[in-house]
């Protein structure tokens, strides 16, 4: 059995379309694109695909990952291009390499996210970064499951900073010019209970009474494991390409070892 995995987006109105959507849409492609998937076993049969800590619904992602287990070997690349043709402009499947190690979801344990403030000055929002990041705690409340939960947004945070609006990984389509605007680079944890972008969000309201005038436009730009050492999320792809380039390398010098 072949196991791919796949890095995808969220663009444009598409970052609207909840979880569940996505996984409609993502279900008719492996269908169109004759996908040999492999199949849970029981009474209603569904194909094996592993999603990995999906963004929340209504903001952007350049970074969301899931792998598929395949009865019949493919080709990462050409696989990857007939799923991207099968999927609605927006859901776009951008990177496929074949899984050579284990444990993909352990390997996202943080994620960088940009947060565009619309109709908020570049110094009110200096002034409510430098209150947050300068706070040892800081409390939030969101409405979960059981009821309002009461939890600290400042812990997760390893890096909130006010970024350049030609840094901006926006599209044009997602923000007007022709007001104020500041940009927020965000870089957090995963923990329990998940400190979200709009967690922060609340702990910049909390802090400093910073509040938009139109809802923060959201997209993730990373997510992988934390470097401590360099301050950066790596790449989660990374070591299933480099162990494909290792078994390529390997393969010609055991032939070559072979035939003499």
């Amino acid at each position: 059995m072949q196991r791919i995995r796949l890095r995808y987006t969220k663009r444009g109105r598409l970052r609207f379309t909840s979880h569940r959507d996505f996984q409609r849409a993502f279900e008719r492609a492996l269908r169109r694109a004759e996908v040999p998937m492999a199949y849970s076993a029981g009474f209603t049969p569904h194909p094996k695909v592993s999603y990995a800590n999906a963004a929340p619904t209504g903001t952007g992602s350049e970074a969301e990952y899931l792998e598929i287990a395949l009865t019949a070997p493919r080709d990462p690349e050409r696989l990857r291009a007939l799923l991207d043709e099968s999927m609605p402009a927006g859901l776009d499947i951008v990177e496929a390499v074949e899984a050579r190690t284990s444990g993909l979801a352990d390997r996202l344990t943080a994620s960088v996210w940009e947060l565009r403030l619309d109709g908020v000055s570049q110094e009110d929002a200096r002034r409510a970064v430098d209150a947050f990041n300068a706070a040892e705690t800081v409390e939030v409340q969101r409405l979960m499951k059981n009821g309002v939960r009461t939890f600290d947004a400042r812990s997760a945070v390893v890096n909130l900073e006010i970024r350049d609006l030609t840094e901006t990984q926006s599209s044009q389509a997602d923000r007007p010019t022709d007001q104020p605007c500041a940009i927020l680079r965000l870089v957090v944890r995963h923990v329990t209970p998940a400190v979200r972008p709009d967690d922060v969000l609340s702990g910049l309201r909390a802090v400093a009474d910073l509040a938009p005038p139109v809802p923060a436009a959201v997209t993730r730009l990373a997510q992988g494991l934390f470097d401590e050492e360099t301050g950066t999320v790596t790449d989660p792809l990374a070591p299933d390409r480099e162990a494909a380039e290792a078994h390529s390398t390997a393969e010609p010098t055991a032939a070559a070892t072979a035939s003499a």
